[in-house]
C-alpha cells in the first residue's frame, strides 16, 4: 500500500477539515487555482482565437499564398505573370492546396456627387472561388465571371458604400488612369457588399471581372497579374512556401497573407508574448497560494507530523504526505476553474458577447478558440509545477523535532 497516498487522502477527506482552520485555507487555494486556471483558459482561448481569426480573414480574402511578377514589385497596378517555369498544375496537385485562383489589379478612383475613393480594383477570373469569399458578404451576391466579354457587376466593401452613399443595384463610375494617356472611364453596378473588418482591405478593395483589368493594362485575353493559393488549413503556410516557389518561375516570387500588411503581422506576434507573460504571472501567484497553503498546514497539523515520527514514518514519507494532501486540494479547483473557464469561452463562441473595434483589432467579436491539447496542458501544467515548487516548502517537515511536536498545542 501507498503510505503517503493513502494518509494524504484520509486527511482531505477527513471531517474535522470542517471545523478548524484548514477549511479556510483549502477555500483560499481553491480559489486561486480555479481562477487562475480560468483566466489562463481564457488568455489562451482569446489569444489563439485572435491570431487565428486574423490569419484566416487575411488569407481567405486575398489568398494563403500569392503569387506576382517581380516586376510588379509592390505595386498595385500587377504586371503580367511570367509563363517561364511557373507550373499551376503542379501548384493544385500538393495535397494541402484546395484552390487556385488568377487575377489581375489596378488602381483606379470611385466617384458621385456624394464622395470619391481610391481603390485597388481587383479583377478576377471564372475560377473565382465564391465560396470561400461568401463568408465576407453582408449583401448581395459575388460577381459571376465567365471572361467572355465584360461583367460590369463588382462587390465593394460596407465601408466605400458608406463613404459613397451606395446601395445594391446602385452605378458608379471608376476612373483608371495610365501614364500618358487620358483617363480611362467604367461604370459598375453594386452587385454585392462585403466586410472583412480588415481596415487595410475594407478600405481599398473592390472585386469585379478581371477583363476589365486586361483591357485597361493592355493585357492579352490569356494573361493573368497573378495567382491566388488557398491552402485547406491556415497553419500550412510555413510548411508547404518552400514546395510553392519550386513550381513558380524565377521571374515571378511568392508572398506569404500575413507578409502582405506587415502591420498586422506585428499585431499578430504580441499575442504570444502577451500569453506566454500572463499565464507567467497566474502560475506564480497559484504557485504562492498553494506553497502558503502548504505551510499553514504542516504548522496546523504539527501534532500529526510528531505522531507520525514517531510511529517510524520517514521525513520522505511524511513530504509526499503533505505535496499529496495539496495537490488533492487543488482537484476541486481545477474542475471549477475549467467549468467556469470554457463557460465562459462558449458563451463568447456562440453568442459574441464580447465586442470589439475592428479598426483596431481586426476583428469586431472576440474570437476564441478551443484546442483540447491547450486546455488539458493548462490544468496538467499547473498541476506539475506545483508539485514541483512545493518540494522544498515541505523540508520543513524535516526540522521539526517529534517530542516537541507532541507538545506542540
Amino acid at each position: 500500500m501507498n503510505f503517503p497516498l493513502y494518509f494524504s487522502r484520509k486527511i482531505a477527506f477527513s471531517k474535522d477539515n470542517k471545523n478548524n482552520l484548514s477549511r479556510v485555507i483549502i477555500f483560499i487555494g481553491r480559489l486561486s487555482v480555479a481562477l487562475g486556471i480560468i483566466v489562463s483558459l481564457i488568455t489562451v482561448s482569446t489569444g489563439f482565437g485572435s491570431k487565428k481569426a486574423i490569419k484566416e480573414r487575411l488569407a481567405d480574402f486575398s489568398g494563403h499564398i500569392t503569387v506576382r511578377s517581380t516586376r510588379s514589385n509592390s505595386s498595385y497596378n500587377t504586371s503580367v505573370l511570367d509563363k517561364q517555369g511557373l507550373d499551376i498544375q503542379k501548384i493544385k496537385e500538393i495535397p494541402d492546396v484546395e484552390n487556385v485562383q488568377k487575377y489581375a489589379s489596378v488602381t483606379g478612383i470611385m466617384r458621385n456627387e456624394h464622395n470619391f475613393a481610391g481603390i485597388i480594383f481587383k479583377g478576377v477570373g471564372k475560377d473565382f472561388d465564391s465560396l470561400r469569399f461568401k463568408k465576407f458578404l453582408v449583401a448581395g451576391t459575388t460577381p459571376k465571371v465567365t471572361e467572355i466579354g465584360f461583367n460590369n457587376g463588382v462587390v465593394i466593401s460596407q465601408k466605400i458604400a458608406k463613404d459613397l452613399h451606395l446601395n445594391l443595384k446602385d452605378s458608379i463610375v471608376t476612373i483608371f488612369s495610365k501614364a500618358d494617356q487620358k483617363p480611362i472611364y467604367r461604370n459598375f453596378e453594386v452587385i454585392g457588399i462585403y466586410r472583412t473588418d480588415i481596415k487595410m482591405i475594407d478600405e481599398q478593395f473592390v472585386i469585379g471581372g478581371i477583363n476589365h483589368v486586361r483591357r485597361i493594362q493592355d493585357m492579352k485575353p490569356d494573361e493573368v497579374g497573378g495567382i491566388d493559393i488557398f491552402f485547406k488549413n491556415v497553419n500550412d503556410i510555413d510548411k508547404d512556401f518552400p514546395e510553392i516557389e519550386k513550381y513558380i518561375g524565377y521571374k515571378n516570387y511568392a508572398e506569404k497573407a500575413t507578409e502582405k500588411y506587415p502591420q498586422i503581422n506585428d499585431w499578430i506576434s504580441i499575442f504570444d508574448t502577451n500569453i506566454a507573460l500572463i499565464i507567467m504571472i497566474m502560475l506564480i501567484v497559484v504557485v504562492i497560494n498553494i506553497i502558503m497553503v502548504l505551510l499553514i498546514l504542516i504548522i496546523e497539523r504539527t501534532n500529526s507530523i510528531g505522531l507520525l515520527k514517531t510511529l517510524g514514518a520517514s521525513n520522505a514519507q511524511i513530504r509526499a504526505t503533505f505535496i499529496n494532501y495539496t495537490l488533492i486540494i487543488m482537484i476541486p479547483g481545477l474542475l471549477y476553474g475549467n467549468l467556469i473557464g470554457l463557460g465562459l469561452i462558449l458563451l463568447q463562441k456562440f453568442f459574441g458577447v464580447i465586442k470589439l473595434n475592428p479598426e483596431n483589432y481586426y476583428v469586431s467579436t472576440v474570437p476564441v478558440d478551443l484546442n483540447p491539447v491547450a486546455i488539458i496542458s493548462i490544468s496538467l501544467g499547473i498541476l506539475l509545477i506545483s508539485a514541483l515548487a512545493l518540494i522544498i516548502p515541505s523540508y520543513l517537515i524535516s526540522k521539526i523535532s517529534p517530542v516537541k511536536a507532541i507538545k506542540y498545542n
